[in-house]
């Protein structure tokens, strides 16, 4: 390494704790005041749920390692141990915000838009009576009160679950007993009263009725807790005869993983914190306090009402201008595919009428002889699954390769996966050691006297549901090239083809890395002062060392970098000789920025790529990832537009400096721009 390239050791950010600081900034947009109400809401309920999968999987994770004895560093340098602690840190007062912003907040603004969210102590006498009703009719009947005396051990606490301690006396002998009460699951986190918008906590009207639990017993006291748990799955599925059956077994034993975190009523006393700890086997630092009501995961409930002036604006997406025809309906795909290329940009483009659309015709077409697929995630109701599902009961050679490892889906694509068989598709559940990520479909069509490949390669799931809140990106193409490429991905990932040398797809965990760190040097090499060399990705984590290292590298030789990173970012921007002439940004708004977009000068000669694949370990050694080159110039300069705007975006961005800090990027009193604006503006005008 010369010495214009010499690299700290320091030049790294911790990725747990880039994530903390991702989730302040969905905080954040919970914070905003300009944000519409419920949306506020929404924000909260994210950053809850966000929260608890941080907890269930890295904090875990963290936590086996020092169970383990491992003392490996982070890239910052930091232990097992010292992460947990500095994470511990960094949530304890995100936690309070988050729950101090519901609480002094949004329950007022709630309550002057009439939406009122009432404890116990807050109710009428009537509406007292209508709530005991519905406890007596909807509730008691499902709840199972567990004593803990020395013939009933402590119960098991389900992962995520809401829980009542309860402490209750014996009247004839004045001996004390603890018992919990699960709050079951499927119930409305939140019991709306008959009248107006009303909403009382579900535990608050279990507790008003412990006496009927508990028949004959005094209820001394009651306090709210929940727990988490590890919940990331270990499938080794490296000597497993069936994956299937492999990952079956590992989802029995989630539910008896160790807690890794306890959330409590700050109101609650010490001798049942202690019991709860005990029991539980949480340290101190796993204790999260809060005034409560504990799981604001369950507000999603309340964004579900109708208030639609409490929310954005309606946006209904539109077909894509390559797409439409005169008369309202959708152009024969394959036809306007002959012809050229298509980006689609969702949701600004709409899901429905473009991907989903392309699979249904294939499937009613008697030309297409076979559709191959990879499902990562989908929705319970996926058009996709069911257009899959005809045409395999039409005849035609369905290849469905479902990846049933996907995270917190697997159940989901297990059931997905035996309804596809049970149609006669032939289904795959992915690679030995490999999560499948890559978003790929294939149709081959008979034409005159040679087939043709038709191709979607895409930056997100094929889910019709969120494909309408997440920003992605997707190329159609007919493309022979591509297509026979994309034809010998499919023959790796269902057989036993050892292809992995590819000229327009970039394939992980085969070369995607050194590939893209090639790309990276090949700038670096053709910057000149006269012609500057420029990099910019658009991307959902930058984590990979040797990818940040690259780019240090690249803007050491001049090149200028532009980073658009939603989620954690381990690069340190503008620091002097080694990042001064890098910027990294982060977009949160309405969508979630979803999509993966490389783009290179060349020297002029724009190249861009799009595909699944971030640049973290986990995506480049242990998931087979797509990356495809984008070669028709109309479709560059789209993509282009969309960086550009991104770049100039100053209402929802942040910046992250050189000391680790997200700053809020503030508009000028000459423009405000906003990229998820701008571009819905102009899916409408293209309508």
């Amino acid at each position: 390494m010369s010495e214009q390239s010499f690299l700290p050791e320091d030049r790294y950010i911790n990725r747990e704790l880039g994530w903390v600081d991702f989730n302040a900034r969905v905080l954040a947009l919970a914070e905003d005041p300009e944000q519409p109400l419920l949306e506020r809401v929404k924000f909260l309920a994210i950053f809850a749920g966000n929260l608890d999968e941080f907890y269930m999987v890295r904090v875990a994770g963290l936590k086996r390692q020092v169970e383990a004895g491992l003392s490996s560093r982070s890239s910052d340098g930091m232990t097992p141990r010292e992460q947990l602690a500095a994470i511990a840190e960094r949530v304890e007062p995100l936690v309070h915000r988050h729950d101090r912003l519901f609480l002094d907040e949004i329950l007022p603004a709630l309550g002057k838009e009439e939406i009122d969210i009432l404890r116990w102590s807050d109710l009428e006498d009537a509406q007292r009576g209508e709530i005991n009703e519905v406890f007596r009719d909807q509730i008691f009947p499902v709840l199972t009160p567990l004593a803990v005396d020395p013939g009933h051990p402590f119960p098991y606490i389900s992962n995520l679950s809401l829980n009542l301690a309860v402490m209750i006396n014996e009247p004839e002998s004045d001996r004390s007993h603890f018992a919990r009460v699960k709050v079951p699951p499927l119930l409305p986190r939140f019991i709306e009263l008959s009248k107006g918008q009303v909403f009382v906590p579900i535990e608050d009207v279990i507790a008003a009725n412990l006496d009927q639990l508990f028949a004959g017993m005094n209820v001394v006291e009651h306090f709210y807790f929940r727990v988490t748990r590890n919940a990331d799955l270990e499938v080794n599925d490296d000597g497993a005869e069936d994956l299937l059956l492999a990952l079956e077994e590992e989802l029995r034993k989630r539910r008896f993983s160790p807690a890794v975190r306890l959330e409590i009523e700050e109101s609650m006393p010490d001798h049942v914190l202690d019991l709860l700890r005990r029991e539980l086997e949480v340290g101190e630092e796993d204790v999260h306090k809060l005034a409560g009501p504990l799981d604001l995961t369950g507000l999603w409930d309340l964004y579900g009402i109708e208030r639609p002036e409490l929310k954005y604006p309606a946006f209904h997406p539109t077909t894509s201008p390559d797409l439409q025809l005169a008369d309202g309906g959708v152009a024969e795909i394959f036809e306007v595919l002959r012809r050229r290329d298509i980006l689609l940009h969702h949701p600004y483009d709409s899901f429905a009428t473009s991907v989903e659309a392309l699979v249904e015709q294939a499937a009613d077409d008697p030309d297409v002889l076979a559709i191959k697929q990879t499902l990562y995630r989908t929705s319970g109701d996926s058009p996709i699954v069911n257009a899959l599902i005809d045409a395999a009961q039409s005849g035609k050679q369905v290849v469905v390769l479902v990846e049933i490892k996907a995270r917190f889906d697997e159940r989901a694509n297990i059931n997905w996966a035996r309804a596809l068989e049970q149609a006669g598709c032939h289904v795959v559940y992915g690679l030995v050691g490999l999560k499948t990520h890559a978003k790929l479909c294939l149709i081959v069509r008979q034409e005159k006297n040679k087939l043709r490949r038709y191709v979607h390669v895409g930056t997100g799931n094929y889910n019709p549901k969120t494909a309408r809140i997440y920003e992605d990106l997707g190329l159609l193409t007919a493309d022979p090239e591509i297509g026979a490429e994309v034809s010998h991905l499919f023959n790796f990932l269902t057989g036993y083809s050892r292809h992995t040398q590819y000229k327009w797809i970039l394939a992980a965990p085969y070369g995607l890395r050194e590939q893209i760190i090639s790309l990276i040097e090949r700038e670096a090499e053709l910057h000149t002062s006269e012609r500057p060399g420029y990099i910019a990705m658009k991307l959902n984590s930058l984590v990979d060392e040797a990818v940040i290292d690259a780019l240090y590298v690249a803007s050491q030789a001049g090149v200028k970098v532009d980073l658009m990173i939603r989620g954690i970012c381990s690069l340190r921007p503008g620091v002097p000789d080694l990042s001064e002439n890098i910027r990294a940004r982060s977009i949160l708004g309405r969508f979630l920025e979803h999509s993966r977009i490389f783009q290179f000068g060349n020297a002029g000669q724009d190249e861009f790529l799009i595909g699944s694949a971030d640049m973290m370990q986990r995506n480049l050694d242990r998931r087979v990832e797509a990356v495809v080159s984008v070669r028709d110039k109309r479709l560059k300069d789209r993509l282009k537009e969309v960086l550009r705007l991104s770049f100039a975006d100053n209402s929802s961005a942040w910046e992250l400096d050189g000391d680790d800090r997200w700053l809020k990027l503030q508009p000028t009193d000459d423009e405000v721009i906003n990229l998820q604006e701008v571009l819905m503006r102009g899916a409408v005008q293209n309508a």
